[in-house]
């Protein structure tokens, strides 16, 4: 019940953050120039100005920005997205559509960087200054130095144009009649250069952490007095070590979850998968307001959640906190 009450406190800090973004993103788009029906008037090849002026009072352009603020909160007490002007159906369909291709895109990048940034650091850790240590932290920073855009491109290159073994975009074979096991396995095959490419960076990132913090766990007293115990080395890493050495890892999960996201538009734009991210570039290049904030609250709750369940698995991983709380 303590681990929950201080999940619980954290939760309910994060409702002004929620609240911070939304405002600061809905007064950022004011500043650019244009609006949703510019962009609507230019789809359509031209129009009059009083057409343009209908529009704007359909779709609420016409008043100032704090009433038009004042509206989107209040409409989005009531769970009300709003109507995307340029998609002609209302934002949350819209979102909901796209949002399986960026959550699976997600968990399938942060598993794969989360488990061999685990297996990567805890290798080179205990060959630390030999081959395997240089050869793991080499190949770390060539990753997290290479821009993902890049990694996508060369891989559709190599293993869809050159060897053929990979789909080069798309999220499914949208004309093939399919059971549900072969969907399930065409989508996967899709998925895999998108999740190597976003996925590499963060393996980067998280061997170095994990590297770092088995040697610094491998150092203190209570290893070296199991050490003298005589027990195995392995048991000793598995039993004792991975605890609190995955602390800073676990923690790592919560603060990159916006990143990833972020990261998303790029490669979901290289490999043309109808997600989040590359609503998001549409709906900024289309000027469709509604559709861009939605998606922006979205992706905060997102964040949110796997930043509540970071706090529970890290309560759990280390009962200091819970005493804390």
């Amino acid at each position: 019940m303590r681990i929950l009450s201080l999940a619980g406190r954290r939760l309910a800090a994060s409702i002004p953050t929620l609240l911070l973004i939304l405002i600061g993103v809905f007064l950022l788009l004011q500043l650019a120039p244009g609006d949703t029906v510019d962009a609507m008037m230019a789809q359509m090849g031209g129009g009059d100005a009083a057409t343009a002026r209908e529009l704007r009072k359909f779709y609420g352009l016409d008043l100032s920005v704090p009433v038009q603020l004042a509206n989107y909160l209040w409409r989005l007490v009531q769970f009300d997205l709003g109507f995307s002007s340029i998609y002609g159906k209302p934002v949350a369909t819209v979102i909901f559509e796209r949002l399986p291709a960026t959550l699976l895109l997600m968990t399938a990048s942060l598993s794969f960087a989360f488990f061999f940034g685990l297996v990567l650091g805890v290798i080179a850790a205990r060959g630390v200054n030999r081959w395997p240590d240089t050869l793991i932290s080499t190949l770390g920073l060539i990753f997290y130095a290479t821009p993902s855009f890049w990694f996508g491109l060369m891989a559709i290159v190599v293993f869809s144009i050159y060897l053929q073994w990979l789909p080069a975009g798309g999220f499914e074979d949208i004309g093939a009649v399919q059971t549900a096991f072969e969907r399930t396995l065409d989508i996967a095959a899709h998925l895999v250069l998108p999740t190597l490419t976003l996925a590499l960076i963060f393996l980067a990132i998280y061997l170095r952490i994990m590297r770092a913090s088995m040697l610094e766990v491998l150092n203190l007293d209570y290893v070296r007095t199991a050490r003298a115990k005589g027990l195995d080395e392995t048991r000793i890493i598995a039993k004792h070590v991975l605890r609190n050495a995955l602390l800073p890892m676990v923690t790592l999960i919560g603060l990159q979850a916006g990143t990833m996201l972020g990261g998303s538009v790029v490669v979901e734009s290289v490999f043309s998968l109808p997600g989040l991210g590359r609503l998001a570039y549409e709906s900024v290049i289309q000027r469709d307001l509604n559709t861009l904030l939605g998606i922006v609250f979205i992706s905060a709750l997102l964040v949110i959640l796997v930043n509540f369940l970071v706090d529970l698995l890290y309560a759990r991983l280390d009962p200091r906190i819970q005493a804390e709380g």
